[in-house]
């Protein structure tokens, strides 16, 4: 960012006025004591904004908010691990609902005021009889200092919870965004595949939260892709409750402005972080496209080259592939002259006018080797840019994602299927 800011502890629950909680239910398996069921609640009304998958198939509680959003703003999220109640019918949104009211009605709130969410097994009804007993816990734990047991109940085959938060002047007052995001497979753009909740302090009407959570979005978590596939629960929640006491943030102020440029530079560490902590992936790979006649030009390009399996798998071999990166760019529908393009990676030209460069192969596959490194692809027919993030495809994500089936044993015992 182009202000100073802090980096504090709390994640979710950094911000003034929001209590977090988190239980284990045993969703998935009644044996696990992992964290399952989270809640996050704003002891003051709050401004509220989400986006939502853009597949046509969309999981129970991405309805159910949907509606809710629509009907007004949210003042809390109840969001679980294990199921993702997607595929589930008329029971689905049933039990999306039964959610809602389990934690509306001891706080004092409507069920409108609630957003859902949830994240595991497609297919499988909720086992609410395991789930409903655990709402008075839930409830009864709130407190300022557990953001960090919301980050890690919403986990499924992520390697560790990831977190963040922030503070910086707003004003004369400190403000602080505070979020927690889940995803490590079925990461695609538009949106990627996770659940993400941020909250803040600010003091910033509905209608400009929702621009900057539109815009922000379309920045961070419409920037990254692991494997290409695109999830029926997908989900990002942000609320913002004002218990700062900084005055009201006016829209197209340069308060406005400055609170955006945070909120997108959260959203973008948390997205990276969830390319960083792909299925089995060892690369993360910065795809940067310039020189393109138009934004969708630009944008058409580093998407073909970051959903390319034969470029993934370049990567993770350590092989720098340059001629597999030429010919997605060739096939991505973008207007490109084969004999302009150049391609550097990890800041060695690999292409040039189309064409092998005279870099050394060893400094090439040196840059391949990192686990962090850069592609860049300028087209040189324009002034259009495009930034992506992305991984690469290993023999262990396929293993690891041969089969999840196991929790339909469980299923079966709890008479579910």
């Amino acid at each position: 960012m182009d202000f100073p800011f802090s980096r504090i502890k709390g994640g979710v629950g950094a911000p003034q006025g929001f209590l977090t909680s988190a239980v284990s239910c045993g969703i998935k398996n009644p044996a696990s004591d992992r964290l399952d069921l989270a809640l996050i609640y704003s002891e003051n009304p709050c401004s509220s904004a989400g986006t939502f998958t853009t597949n046509r198939v969309k999981a129970a509680p991405v309805r159910v908010s949907q509606s809710n959003l629509r009907k007004g703003d949210l003042r809390a999220i109840i969001a679980n691990s294990g199921n993702a109640n997607a595929c589930t019918g008329v029971q689905g949104i049933t039990d999306a609902n039964a959610m809602c009211d389990a934690v509306a009605k001891p706080l004092g709130l409507k069920r409108s005021e609630i957003g859902v969410s949830s994240t595991g097994v497609i297919g499988l009804p909720m086992p609410m009889s395991r789930v409903e007993p655990k709402f008075e816990s839930l409830i009864a734990g709130l407190g300022p200092k557990n953001g960090a047991d919301v980050a890690a109940a919403i986990i499924t085959s992520d390697t560790h919870p990831k977190e963040i938060a922030i503070s910086f002047e707003l004003g004369e007052q400190r403000v602080r965004i505070g979020g927690c995001v889940k995803g490590a497979g079925m990461i695609s753009p538009s949106m990627a595949t996770m659940l993400c909740f941020i909250t803040t302090d600010a003091n910033i009407p509905s209608e400009s939260l929702r621009k900057s959570v539109l815009e922000c979005v379309e920045e961070s978590f419409n920037r990254i892709t692991i494997d290409g596939d695109m999830s029926t629960n997908d989900t990002v929640f942000v609320l913002a409750n004002g218990a700062s006491g900084a005055p009201q943030i006016k829209r197209n102020s340069k308060e406005c402005r400055k609170f955006r440029e945070a909120l997108c530079w959260v959203m973008l560490e948390l997205a990276k972080a969830v390319v960083r902590d792909g299925e089995r992936c060892t690369k993360f790979v910065t795809v940067k496209v310039v020189g393109a006649k138009t934004y969708l030009d630009a944008k058409k390009v580093a998407e073909a080259v970051c959903k390319s399996a034969l470029v993934k798998a370049s990567w993770n071999g350590g092989d720098p592939n340059w001629g597999r990166i030429l010919h997605a760019v060739g096939y991505s529908r973008a207007r490109i002259r084969e004999e302009l393009v150049d391609i550097h990676i990890g800041g060695k030209a690999a292409c040039v006018g189309g064409l092998q460069s005279a870099t050394p192969m060893d400094e090439l596959r040196a840059a391949v080797a990192e686990p962090e490194f850069e592609i860049l692809i300028n087209l040189n027919q324009g002034n259009a840019d495009y930034v992506m993030y992305s991984s690469d495809l290993s023999p262990e994500y396929i293993d690891f994602n041969r089969s999840e089936y196991a929790y339909w044993k469980q299923a079966r015992k709890d008479g579910l299927v």
